[in-house]
């Protein structure tokens, strides 16, 4: 198995056996976790290629 290094997703499996990803920073603290389950690890797999194709979107600030 290699070695996992910072930062990093990793998709795991919840206790209903469905995948979710968590987002871990360079200091190895997680910062993110899905909010949904996948039943299948191809669309978690998906959904974590949207958020890396994604860094490059606006952020809008409202007060």
């Amino acid at each position: 198995m290699a070695e996992v290094t910072y930062p990093c997703y990793q998709q795991r499996k919840d206790v209903s056996g469905q995948w979710y990803w968590v987002y871990y920073a360079s200091n190895g603290k997680a910062l993110a976790r899905s909010s949904e389950s996948y039943h299948n690890r191809s669309d978690c797999t998906n959904c974590i290629k949207l958020l890396q194709a994604s860094q490059n979107s606006p952020i809008f600030y409202f007060d």
